[in-house]
Parts: C-alpha cells; sequence; structure tokens
C-alpha cells in the first residue's frame, strides 16, 4: 500500500513521517488526499509536499542581480543561465530567494518557503522573471498569469531546420509515465498546453525561434519543441543529440515578460538582453553558414 511504497522509496524517511503526510494530506493521489493503506493502482499520479527540515532557514545572500526594473510593489529580473529560483530539497542556497532576500526587505509571503515568486523559470533557462514585495502584489499577478493575461515570449535554437515560418502547438502535457521528473505530451494526467512558435533565422542543422506560450506548464517549450521533432540545443532532458558548442543547459532564455502593473493597471513590458553566450552561439552558425 502507499506507505509502504513511499517509505521504500524515498529515502531518509520512517513510516510515521509518511504515515503523518498522508493523513495532513501533504500526498495527494491523482489530485486527491487518500488514507495510509490505500491500494496503488497503474498510472496512478502520486503527488508528495515534504516539509523542510524544522531548523531551515532562508538566508539572505550577497548575490549580484541584473535588476530591470524595481518599484515598491514588484522587482523584475534577468535571471542567469544556471540560477536556481527558489530553495528546494537539495538546493537550500544560491537560488534567486536568496539573493532577493538579501536586497529587498520586504517580499510577499503568501508561500513562506517561495518568498516574492510569483511565476518560474528552469534553472538552465536565462531571461526575465517577475517577483513580487507585498501579498497584494502576488496575488494579483497570480491572478494575471491564471487567466493567461501575462504575455511571455522567449527566444531558443533548435536541433533542426523547421519548415514552417510560424505554427501554433496544442499538446497536453503531463507527468512521464515511467520518469516521473521528466514532462510529456500525453493524454492522461495532463493539462492544456498552447505555444505558438516563429522562425527568426534558419541554419542548416538549426533554426533560431521566438515561442510565445499562451500556458504556463512545467518544461512547456522544451516538450513542445521535442514533440515536433526540434528539440532545444543543449537540452540535457528532452535532446538525445550531443551540444557541439560550450554551453551548460539549454539554449532557452526568457526574452519578454509584460503584464499590467498591481497597483495602477498600467501593462508594463519588459526585455532581457539575450546571453553573450547565446549570442555567440548564433555568430558561430551565421558565419558557418556565410
Amino acid at each position: 500500500h502507499l506507505t509502504l511504497f513511499l517509505h521504500y522509496n524515498i529515502q531518509n524517511t520512517t513510516r510515521n513521517q509518511i504515515k503523518k503526510a498522508i493523513e495532513e494530506a501533504r500526498v495527494l493521489v491523482n489530485g486527491e488526499a487518500v488514507k495510509p493503506n490505500y491500494k496503488i493502482k497503474a498510472n496512478d499520479e502520486i503527488v508528495i509536499n515534504i516539509l523542510p527540515p524544522k531548523n531551515m532557514s532562508l538566508l539572505p545572500e550577497d548575490i549580484p542581480l541584473e535588476i530591470l526594473y524595481e518599484d515598491k510593489d514588484i522587482i523584475v529580473v534577468n535571471k542567469p543561465r544556471g540560477m536556481v529560483v527558489h530553495p528546494a530539497p537539495g538546493n537550500y542556497s544560491g537560488t534567486l530567494v536568496n539573493a532577493l532576500l538579501y536586497h529587498s526587505k520586504s517580499l510577499s509571503r503568501i508561500n513562506s518557503m517561495r518568498p516574492g515568486i510569483v511565476h518560474r523559470l528552469d534553472k538552465d533557462t536565462s531571461g526575465v522573471i517577475v517577483a513580487a514585495k507585498n501579498d497584494y502584489s502576488h496575488d494579483n499577478l497570480s491572478k494575471q498569469l491564471k487567466k493567461r493575461q501575462v504575455k511571455k515570449i522567449y527566444r531558443a535554437i533548435v536541433w533542426g531546420n523547421i519548415l514552417d515560418n510560424s505554427a501554433k502547438i496544442i499538446a497536453p502535457i503531463g507527468r512521464n509515465p515511467i520518469k516521473r521528473t521528466k514532462m510529456a505530451v500525453n493524454t492522461s494526467n495532463s493539462r492544456k498546453a498552447v505555444s505558438y512558435f516563429q522562425v527568426l533565422e534558419r541554419f542548416s542543422d538549426f533554426t533560431h525561434v521566438e515561442v510565445a506560450i499562451q500556458t504556463g506548464r512545467t518544461h512547456q517549450i522544451r516538450v513542445h519543441m521535442k514533440f515536433i521533432g526540434h528539440p532545444v540545443l543543449g537540452d540535457p532532458v528532452y535532446s538525445k543529440k550531443k551540444n557541439p558548442f560550450k554551453i551548460k543547459g539549454q539554449v532557452l532564455h526568457a526574452y519578454k515578460l509584460g503584464f499590467l502593473h498591481p497597483a495602477n493597471s498600467r501593462y508594463m513590458e519588459f526585455t532581457a538582453p539575450i546571453p553573450d553566450d547565446f549570442n555567440s552561439v548564433l555568430r558561430i552558425l551565421r558565419e558557418r553558414e556565410g
């Protein structure tokens, strides 16, 4: 049953800890709370919310931030590739949250372990991200994200030559049934996902694209580009091809973010400059074609 299964599969836990987590509804099976003796079935999706260690505290860290905009309500940052957005098991320092705590005396506390964080970018995706400095701003931005009112545009270099100049990808995304850390296009336990891409430049083996996302699913662009046969260059999870360039992680950049300012509803748009290593890959590709 569920308690035994989790006890054997999660390191450093006791059966009592697991049982308590299930009783406190911190373990959901297919989105619902169950009893500790629940019998697991094939294709069950189990989501666990593990509480951080009691003695763990979020520490401010003097990490440089590239701030694109800041006022009393919000802070907009160009996140570098390689930086984790918020602390998680096994990764409690060096995150954007640690840097924000050092920089700002006030951050929203709606989620105590992720102060300020309204939306996320993958560790190896660079680019523009907004954080909230108070709970009102956090709630307002969250609602805009839910209603799909936030404009999110990315730039990427993908494998292969995309023939269409532009297209809309509508393909539902959920957990990969075999590898639970991966996402996949599937029909069971999945949610609607919509992306639009436009070709900016074509090279013989690669295509430089701009991608706008209407929904914000985990790994959405990476999964969708793989789904159409053009995985993102350097993607360690969704591309099996060897990266011929000296870039660690996927060549994917959150280029533009647009939203209504929480305090006055004025539309604001921010652009994060393309990173140097991304530009250097483009330069090499242009020279090769030249």
